[in-house]
């Protein structure tokens, strides 16, 4: 039977590619016509962001300028903001639009700490992917802020700084543009943007504090294994300073010197402490359910301001429990 591109009644039907055109172009025109309605300002002095507008739309009403924030249609330096006490400096540019915002996006499993123009900084809960390549994750750190931020950017991009294991949680870094990422990517290399973890070991640790140095290297199963022998994989450097421990778990602050992958986990299983759950690297505790490990501290230079921004998020209860229960008995 030959194949003739009709429907029933005799009209013919467009084509997959002809309709995916012809969507494209409708949502580039509305984009366009989106982009043409809106109206730009740039701040002059120190304001909160409420008087700014009723300043700068003279002749609209009050009620009329909260109905504007409150639907989402103000953003700051390219960031959506609805709070009328929003502090305004010098330089940045607030701009009006007349499309209201799409619902807000529900995240799961992360809260934004952080979010601008060049950057999003969130913290991540444990059970959450960083990233996946398989489609059909759509639960990830990267999947739902590329949804939040297409709300009000529909070319927007995402890069992330550094991924989290999935069972394990705290403050994550994403650039939002390509010059961003790399003077990033510097800071990372050279040591200006640093991390801080809290980790928790099996076994009691002896040492109030002391410096690990092995040379890591990666098996055919992904696996990376800590050598004390010199020149026998990647050099690897971590400081930690003991917090809490009992004669089954150690708390612990880490600090990286070099950043590799893996790093925390097979150093600390080398000399017999293996991260709390980590199972792939010799843990034989179940109890925390997750993995003992959590980035409760970030810093890093902003890319366009030049300051210095710091993070910090508190350890988990669940690390603290072990140590609560042994004082209590």
């Amino acid at each position: 039977m030959a194949y003739t591109n009709k429907r029933p009644g005799g009209k013919k039907r467009r084509p997959d590619s002809q309709k995916d055109n012809s969507y494209a172009a409708r949502e580039e025109a509305r984009r366009a016509k989106a982009e043409a309605q809106e109206r730009s300002f740039t701040v002059k002095e120190d304001a909160e962001l409420l008087a700014f507008l009723l300043n700068a739309l003279s002749g609209t009403g009050r009620n009329s300028v909260k109905s504007i924030l409150s639907h989402g249609q103000v953003r700051v330096d390219g960031v959506p903001v609805t709070r009328h006490n929003h502090e305004l400096k010098p330089g940045q540019t607030v701009v009006v639009g007349k499309e209201r915002a799409k619902p807000k996006v529900n995240l799961r499993g992360l809260h934004i700490l952080h979010e601008d123009a060049d950057v999003i900084v969130v913290r991540k809960e444990a059970g959450l992917l960083s990233m996946s390549s398989s489609r059909e994750e759509e639960n990830t750190v990267y999947r739902q802020l590329m949804g939040h931020i297409r709300q009000t950017d529909q070319h927007g991009r995402l890069f992330a700084l550094q991924l989290l294991e999935k069972d394990a949680s705290g403050v994550m870094l994403l650039a939002r543009n390509e010059a961003a990422k790399d003077a990033l990517h510097e800071q990372w290399n050279d040591g200006t943007a640093k991390q801080a973890y809290t980790v928790l070991v099996e076994g009691k640790i002896r040492k109030e504090s002391d410096t690990i140095t092995s040379w890591l290297r990666e098996t055919k199963t992904l696996k990376m294994y800590a050598s004390r022998k010199p020149g026998d994989g990647l050099n690897a450097v971590l400081h930690y300073e003991l917090l809490q421990a009992n004669s089954q778990m150690s708390l612990l602050r880490v600090t990286l010197e070099t950043n590799r992958k893996n790093q925390i986990r097979a150093q600390f299983e080398d000399i017999g402490h293996p991260v709390v759950g980590d199972k792939k690297y010799g843990s034989t505790l179940r109890s925390l359910g997750r993995l003992g490990l959590h980035v409760h501290e970030l810093s890093f230079v902003h890319p366009t301001s030049g300051q210095t921004m710091k993070f910090e998020t508190d350890a988990p209860k669940v690390f603290l429990a072990p140590f609560q229960e042994r004082e209590q008995a």
